[in-house]
Formats: C-alpha cells, sequence, structure tokens
C-alpha cells in the first residue's frame, strides 16, 4: 500500500464512531452461572452435554467487564451447585406401606404425587443401586404436561429408604434382601394397590408402568403376569434390552472395582456422578444421589457416606433380572414404548418387533445410560404423547342401543 493509501485510509477511519462497548445481561450471566457445571464435568443446562457442544457454546459468551472469565470459581458458588436438594420440591407427599409376611416385613417407602380429576396414575420403577428419587425431575416435568396425572415412585426392598426386619427374631436384622425378578414384581404390584387403597379412589385410574434398567425388566414382568389388571394401559422400558444387558453383566466387576466406596460428604457425591458424566444433568444428580448413600461414623469421628446398596451382593441375582426379557415385552398385553440411548442396545428380536411395530421406539443419543435424568424434559414428553396415543378416555364409543331406545332416537324392534 503507498504512503497515499495510506493516508487516505487513517482520514477515513478517523471518522468513524467509536465501536461501542459489549452489551451485557446481567441475567445471562446469572443464569449461564447457575447451569454451568463445568468445575464439575462437562454438562449442559439440559443435560444433553458432549464435548461438541460445550466447545461451541463456548465462542457465544459475552465477557463482562466485571468478570474474568479464566478466573477460578469460587468454593461457595461450587458448593451451591452440588448442594443437595429436598425430595418435596418433587413430589407432594412420602408414605410408608408395610407388607408382613411369615418371615419378614416390608416396609416401602414410596414418593407420590396423586393424580386429580381421573387423570392417569404413573409408575416408575428405578434400577438397580438407584432410588425412587431417579424419576424426580423427570415428574417434575411430565406434570407439567399432564397436570391431573399423577406419579408414584417406589424405592425397591434394599434399596433407598425402605426397610426389611426379619420375623422370627424378637430384634431387628437386616436380612439378605430377596431381589428375584417375580419378588419385585410382587413388591411392586402390592405398592399400587395399597397406594389405590390410601388415596381411597372409587375408580381405578388407568395406569402406565416406567422402568429403567432393572426396572424394566420389572415392569415388563408385572404386565407379563397382568398383576394390575385391566388397568394397565401400557409400560415403558428405558435403555435396557435383554442382550445388551446380559453383555453389560460380564464387566459389572469391573464397574464396581472402579467406583470409589466411600464420600466425605454428599456434595462430593454429586460432584463425582457428574464429573463422572455417570448422571449428565446437574439438577437430577442433586436430589437423586443423596439417596443412594447413608451416613457413616468412622474411628476418626470424621463423616463419611458410604453406598446404601450393595450392588455386589445382588451378582446372585442378575441374570434371573433380564433372561427372557426381550420376549415378554413384545409380547405382553398392553402398548409399549422403548427409550434407549443407542440403537446398538437392541438385539436380533427387538429388531424384529421394531420393524413389525409392535412397539414405540424413541433414541436420545446424547443422553448416558440414566436416560430419564439425563434428559429429564424430553423422556417426560415421550411418555406424555404415549399416555396420550393410548388414552381410553379419548375414545368416544357409539351410544349403546338401550340408551338410544329410552331417549326416544330408536324405537324397538316390534315383537312378533
Amino acid at each position: 500500500m503507498s504512503d497515499l493509501q495510506r493516508s487516505f485510509a487513517k482520514s477515513q477511519l478517523s471518522k468513524l464512531p467509536p465501536e461501542p462497548p459489549p452489551v451485557f445481561n446481567e441475567q445471562d450471566e446469572i443464569d449461564q452461572h447457575s447451569t454451568d457445571t463445568s468445575d464439575l464435568g462437562p454438562s449442559s443446562p439440559n443435560g444433553s452435554s458432549s464435548s461438541a457442544s460445550s466447545a461451541s457454546s463456548a465462542g457465544t459468551i459475552v465477557p463482562s467487564p466485571s468478570r474474568n472469565l479464566f478466573e477460578k470459581p469460587r468454593a461457595s458458588n461450587i458448593k451451591s451447585r452440588s448442594a443437595p436438594l429436598p425430595w418435596d420440591d418433587f413430589y407432594s407427599q412420602d408414605l410408608i406401606l408395610p407388607h408382613e409376611t411369615p418371615s419378614e416385613t416390608v416396609n416401602h417407602h414410596v414418593y407420590l404425587t396423586p393424580p386429580s380429576a381421573k387423570g392417569p396414575l404413573i409408575i416408575t420403577h428405578h434400577g438397580a443401586g438407584s432410588s425412587g428419587l431417579s424419576f424426580a425431575t423427570f415428574t417434575q416435568e411430565f406434570l407439567k404436561l399432564i397436570p391431573n396425572a399423577g406419579v408414584l415412585s417406589i424405592d425397591a426392598r434394599g434399596h433407598g429408604l425402605t426397610t426389611m426386619t426379619t420375623t422370627s427374631t424378637s430384634t431387628s436384622t437386616t436380612p439378605t434382601p430377596d431381589l428375584t425378578l417375580a419378588t419385585l414384581a410382587s413388591d411392586l404390584a402390592f405398592v399400587v394397590e395399597s397406594v389405590i387403597t390410601h388415596l381411597k379412589l372409587s375408580d381405578r385410574p388407568d395406569m402406565i408402568l416406567i422402568g429403567h434398567s432393572l426396572g424394566g425388566a420389572v415392569v415388563v414382568e408385572v404386565a407379563h403376569q397382568r398383576l394390575l389388571g385391566p388397568s394397565l394401559l401400557g409400560y415403558g422400558v428405558l435403555d435396557v434390552v435383554e442382550g445388551s444387558a446380559m453383555d453389560a453383566l460380564q464387566s459389572m466387576d469391573t464397574y464396581l472395582s472402579t467406583r470409589p466406596q466411600s464420600f466425605l460428604s454428599l456434595s462430593s457425591a454429586i460432584e463425582w456422578h457428574t464429573r463422572s458424566r455417570t448422571i449428565r444433568n446437574t439438577t437430577s444428580a442433586r436430589v437423586s444421589v443423596p439417596s443412594l448413600l447413608q451416613p457413616l461414623d468412622n474411628t476418626n469421628n470424621a463423616s463419611k457416606y458410604v453406598w446404601r446398596t450393595d450392588l455386589a451382593a445382588t451378582k446372585p441375582f442378575w441374570e434371573n433380572w433380564f433372561v427372557g426379557l426381550s420376549s415378554k415385552f413384545l409380547t405382553s398385553r398392553g402398548a409399549k414404548l422403548l427409550l434407549l440411548a443407542g440403537t446398538d442396545r437392541l438385539d436380533k428380536e427387538l429388531m424384529i418387533g421394531q420393524m413389525q411395530g409392535k412397539y414405540q421406539l424413541q433414541v436420545f443419543p446424547e443422553a448416558g445410560h440414566f436416560v430419564h435424568e439425563d434428559q429429564p424434559a424430553k423422556t417426560a414428553m415421550v411418555v406424555a404423547d404415549f399416555y396420550r396415543r393410548n388414552d381410553r378416555s379419548a375414545l368416544v364409543l357409539p351410544p349403546k342401543v338401550d340408551e338410544l331406545i329410552r331417549q326416544g332416537k330408536l324405537k324397538p324392534a316390534a315383537s312378533s
């Protein structure tokens, strides 16, 4: 460029108005700050996190004049984003439902938001090692879509706050829970009937069963054995099929050996779940993870939290849970929903059934194994649509002949 061109360009640029300062919205920073979990592991606000989405969103941040983007997060901010959330933010009540048998007493613990205005009852069953609060964020999102519905979420025996005592001795003991599929299915049916009795419902509500992992096998067994009768509209299974489940059991021992045995605090447990991407939605982790742990005082009086459920001790039941699952899923009575985190989880039997249109298939590739926790809003939308398609109250049946006769719209046939 010649000296004359440089001089001309300089004179023209000097006439331009000064560049305005960056526009910064304080609320945007609050929203970003409250949902950003980069210090806990890659996670996005809706739980559909991935390294790609995190990288792309970084280019859209508008820097604040008063904020150093490279400043280390304050400990108080980290704590607030990993602090436990109470269960009653998501359900209206919890219940203890005692079930006595000659050999044991099981106090089933459940979380419940009752249905209203003849709404449906959605019954959720968690996977091995989880608790009823695994479905807390799903429940919150589902009730936004179908406000008159109820949601019942159980703690299976040996999980959450459900307790067991033997009746053969005078002192309370902690027996090894019977976690066979038949027993878990019977427990679920007992809990549902007890809740209906507790609510004093004159008419049984239409029901949808939703189960994750082991819970998926349980709800299919309930449907297969017809333990809830004609009130069951359908059932949904979240991220478990027979073929992939049986394959995954081979590496279960390795996974358990790499998992921490204890945590110094509930917040550190929540952080581990989000850092390891076991649960990719921070809000869900904050409500569900504390229910997986129980306090343990060691000799140094330092508070520790250990797992409530010893997953390694459940190994004798693993194969029993999943053998025959695909066949029972396809042949049991009721509408069928299968929600997976990847199509690679489908086995041959389910592939054939899907091509034949025997069930509804939904895939959330951005979610991990806990699809309902990683993507609670999307899972709720799928389940809500599943219910609406199978809602019997939406059916318009033709009037009965005797009713038409009483209304004078039809004359009775003349007797011969």
